[in-house]
């Protein structure tokens, strides 16, 4: 049996994230080769812009610290905080970063 440290993870990242020039870093955690789960850390300094990206399917995005905004539209805008589970759309959508922030981005595959 493994244990990672999320809090680890987090820090490093969120420093790693104030290293490079587009305010984001990230590592995965638990693989998703072989597996129908993969687990991402990413880190993203405050104010980065907006992204908007295609859904990688059934997901949900962890708050470990910082906050963030998901939305997929003006009517539909979910915040979340430290200890927040966002359960994210399989549609388009965007992140906004409001505050530096790291998050455990889980992912499963078919």
């Amino acid at each position: 049996m493994d244990k990672l440290s999320l809090r680890a993870a987090a820090e490093d990242q969120l420093g790693a994230a104030y290293r490079e020039e587009g305010g984001r870093a990230a590592v995965t955690v638990f693989p998703g080769r072989g597996r129908r789960l993969r687990q991402t850390v990413i880190a993203l300094r405050g104010g980065a812009g907006p992204t908007e990206h295609d859904s990688p399917g059934e997901a949900t995005v962890l708050v470990l610290t910082g906050r963030v905004r998901v939305s997929t539209g003006p009517g539909d805008v979910t915040e979340g905080t430290n200890g927040d589970l966002i359960l994210l759309p399989e549609t388009r959508h965007e992140l906004e970063v409001l505050e530096d922030s790291v998050l455990l981005l889980s992912v499963a595959g078919g």
